[in-house]
């Protein structure tokens, strides 16, 4: 009976025994299989760093294209006041018809004036009061319709500069109390944008070759290109500050001269090259 007791306590410590070395087995496989990822990982980041940092160089050309504008838009327009809507409304078309027609008598077509503002409005009265202790009167805005006026207004786009200063002096005269700042515009504006464009990318090559050399880098191969803004009369339209309101040219009826000069049109461009 003893003898039998102590060959089974035996067999069952062999039993657990091995039961440990295969778990610990296990464990080490995981962590190997563990490791080897994390490695594998960090040689893959490495490979796709940079090597031989700084790889591309990046140069800026600027070009300028110098244009004479060929078209000029005014707005012209004529504001009316009565008592009455509709004799507001009579007076004005009057008026704007007869601008309409003159401006047409000196050549300009139907296509090229364009109706942009309409706008019919009531005047309110003012009424003197009290506003301070002192007794000092100011006028003040009341809620009393006494009248309405209408402004209207056109855009005239002018293809023979040479008839400006007679378009403006004859809509004047014909009635015209508003005139809006004229805008002077590029009609082939993309040959200008494409000639500033070329000088832009001729500079930019230029700065390259110096930088490189003065760098003793070796020049690579172009691998980008970025425009940039245009600038000056880049979109064809140039502005011109002068703008005269209310009843100042119906008494003179005198246009100003008014000269479109030559304007500038400015391109941007980056040159990205390689480093070898």
């Amino acid at each position: 009976m003893d003898i039998n007791t102590e060959v089974k306590a035996g067999l069952e410590t062999n039993h657990v025994i091995d039961l440990s070395d295969r778990l610990y087995k296990i464990i080490l496989a995981v962590i190997a299989l563990v490791a080897v990822y994390i490695i594998g990982q960090m040689v893959y980041d490495f490979k796709a760093l940079p090597q031989n940092y700084p790889r591309e160089i990046s140069v800026t050309g600027e070009g300028k294209a110098y244009a004479k504008p060929d078209i000029a838009m005014i707005s012209l327009g004529v504001t009316t006041k009565s008592e009455k809507s509709q004799d507001a409304v009579d007076q004005n078309n009057a008026k704007m018809n007869d601008i309409i027609n003159a401006v047409k008598e000196l050549g300009v077509q139907d296509k090229d004036i364009q109706t942009t503002s309409y706008s019919l409005n009531p005047v309110y009265g003012n009424e003197v009061v009290p506003l301070y202790p002192d007794g000092i009167y100011y006028p003040r805005q009341n809620n009393t319709i006494v009248g309405y006026s209408l402004t209207q207004q056109v855009q005239v786009k002018v293809r023979n500069l040479d008839d400006i200063n007679e378009i403006l002096d004859s809509a004047t005269s014909k009635g015209a109390n508003v005139v809006g700042s004229p805008q002077f515009i590029i009609d082939d504006i993309e040959k200008f944008k494409s000639e500033a464009r070329e000088k832009a990318i001729q500079q930019a090559k230029e700065k390259a070759v110096t930088l490189f050399q003065q760098t003793g880098l070796k020049m690579g191969e172009l691998i980008s290109i970025y425009e940039g803004g245009f600038g000056g009369c880049g979109g064809g339209i140039c502005p011109y500050g002068f703008g005269v309101g209310g009843d100042a040219l119906v008494k003179e009826s005198v246009a100003p001269q008014i000269q479109p000069g030559e304007e500038q049109v400015t391109a941007s461009v980056t040159l990205v090259y390689r480093i070898k």
